[in-house]
């Protein structure tokens, strides 16, 4: 029998949801699935338990994942060496098979099954599937330090998003299935590129106006120069957090796509600690969340 107290505490818990699942209700949020959420057994079932009670209280979850790690336990394990440059990996033909194999099977599969294990009903893409992920190729630009001639860097199947044909997402999205996306697109030449999973999450919520786009991560979201957290930021605050040294290395391209994603329609951004167990049910449901909130314009 459950205690007085820990039922007045389950009622006090349901009920600061409540207004949350009535606003949501029929809205479209996607969530990038990344860090250590995505290599945590006891954080993937939370991840999965997450995902599946949105679609149950009537939102449409929208899971995009990453799978850099993966990618390189499997090339180690085949020998294969691969370097990179400000943080992208050079892909050529051989590590693409590798890549496609890992985003678009093995972690992809992965996570739908847990998502099916525990209740839902999700579905494995890539960008590949009904085209709807075109890519162009990346070509890195570097400054000479001794002059003004640049060096061009060829990434190999390294690209970014030119377009999205949300279609066969957006059907999936609004019926009983839950969209798992791989960030594989197809360039005009029909060849595969390797997208950064925050981009592609960032184009797909933009394209579809996504009510949120929620990115987890390994840190518990943006913090100040004493290290403590920031939230309700606008674009403009991203903007000076980015030239003032607060938001810097891997954090500036997170939250570059966070404000395209703002500026192309999507309601709200939050950036939340992937660490924390039911992260993103406590990011949607409670009034305190887990992360830094931002939006097109300061409260």
């Amino acid at each position: 029998m459950i205690q007085k107290k820990a039922a007045h505490q389950i009622a006090d818990v349901l009920i600061e949801a409540l207004p949350y699942i009535q606003r949501f209700n029929g809205k479209t949020v996607v969530v990038k699935f990344g860090g250590n959420a995505m290599v945590d057994e006891a954080l993937k079932h939370s991840f999965a338990r997450d995902i599946v009670l949105m679609k149950l209280v009537g939102i449409n979850p929208i899971v995009v994942h990453g799978g850099g790690p993966q990618i390189g336990q499997l090339l180690e394990k085949l020998g294969k060496s691969t370097g990179f440059v400000d943080g992208m990996r050079i892909t050529d033909s051989e590590t693409m098979d590798v890549v496609e194999m890992v985003l678009g099977g093995l972690v992809n599969k992965e996570i739908v099954s847990l998502i099916n294990r525990h209740g839902g009903k999700a579905v494995g893409l890539t960008g590949k599937d009904g085209d709807f992920i075109r890519a162009k190729k990346i070509n890195l630009k570097k400054s000479a330090v001794d002059d003004d001639a640049s060096e061009i860097i060829d990434l190999g199947h390294v690209g970014e998003v030119s377009s999205i044909d949300a279609a066969v997402v957006d059907m999936l999205g609004r019926s009983n299935f839950i969209p798992v996306i791989a960030p594989i697109g197809v360039g005009d030449d029909g060849r595969s590129y390797n997208i950064n999973a925050d981009l592609v999450a960032g184009k797909v919520a933009e394209v579809l106006k996504a009510e949120k786009l929620i990115l987890l991560t390994n840190t518990a979201g943006i913090l100040d120069q004493q290290g403590q957290l920031l939230t309700g930021l606008s674009v403009q605050d991203i903007d000076e957090l980015i030239a003032n040294g607060t938001i810097f290395g891997g954090m500036i391209p997170k939250t570059r796509c966070a404000t395209d994603a703002l500026k192309g329609g999507v309601a709200s951004v939050h950036i939340i600690d992937g660490r924390v167990d039911h992260a993103v049910l406590l990011e949607l449901f409670t009034d305190q969340g887990v992360g830094t909130l931002l939006l097109r314009k300061s409260k």
